[in-house]
């Protein structure tokens, strides 16, 4: 069970970092000011970045008076200031930790990364020391269609770099579809895989851009493991911290 893909299953199994409602529309709406401002616009279809958020922000059913305001701010409508920010460190266990914020204070947000990781007994490290050990890929969630083997086959002819199983019910609670794939590309060809797929009769869940840890940390002893989903939680939960990716790979035994 290694850090991204399966990291969705283990805050369900252990009820950690569930983000409460109001507080992960904070999250989106932070995403869909940068978006607009990346973008230079507030238009999802003149903006490939904003349309994948808004996608996002539908499934999470984000009320629109909160999509509009996010749009208006970064349009420059509000004086709020929002910066990206991304921090790079080692968790219990050495566990490599990658993580992508949003922020209006970037010393108060490193401050508070910084105490976390050092409380955690880990240690927060400068740039590149942990982002070597991640690739950035596209990642894709597909409901799947018909046998399982010929869906792989299908997606795979369909341009797709790798595909894993993927539970739907471990990330959407009222999913009807159990059985899915993760199917991951080279980033720039996120949003024309993702139309592909949707074309070939697939239904296509989210699609996202991800750090994919290429080198795994084993996690086999079961305080440590504790600790190390404890730590992830703790980062998952803070308001400036949109993205928590690590590199753990835990035996599916040990959790629960």
């Amino acid at each position: 069970m290694s850090g991204h893909s399966k990291w969705s299953t283990i805050k369900r199994q252990k009820g950690t970092a569930d983000i409460k409602r109001g507080q992960a529309f904070t999250k989106l709406a932070n995403v869909i000011t940068i978006a607009v401002k990346a973008g230079g616009s507030g238009d999802p279809g003149a903006n490939p970045r904003l349309r994948t958020v808004l996608e996002e922000a539908k499934s999470l059913n984000m009320p629109k008076d909160n999509i509009q305001r996010a749009i208006d701010r970064g349009l420059g409508v509000g004086k709020e200031a929002l910066e990206e920010v991304t921090y790079e460190g080692f968790g219990p266990g050495k566990v490599a930790f990658y993580l992508e914020g949003i922020t209006d204070n970037k010393l108060r947000t490193l401050q508070e990364v910084k105490n976390l990781f050092e409380r955690s007994g880990g240690s927060l490290g400068g740039s590149g020391s942990t982002a070597y050990m991640f690739d950035k890929k596209g990642a894709i969630k597909v409901k799947s269609k018909k046998e399982k083997e010929e869906d792989i086959l299908t997606l795979i002819d369909l341009g797709a770099e790798d595909v894993e199983s993927f539970d739907f019910a471990q990330d959407f609670a009222d999913a009807q579809e159990k059985q899915g794939y993760l199917v991951y590309v080279q980033s720039p060809e996120l949003n024309t895989m993702s139309t592909k797929i949707t074309q070939a009769g697939f239904g296509v869940e989210s699609a996202e851009i991800i750090m994919k840890p290429n080198i795994l940390q084993k996690i086999d002893d079961p305080e440590l493991t504790k600790k190390v989903i404890e730590f992830a939680g703790k980062l998952e939960e803070m308001d400036d911290i949109q993205k928590v990716y690590a590199n753990f790979d835990i035996d599916e035994k040990l959790i629960g």
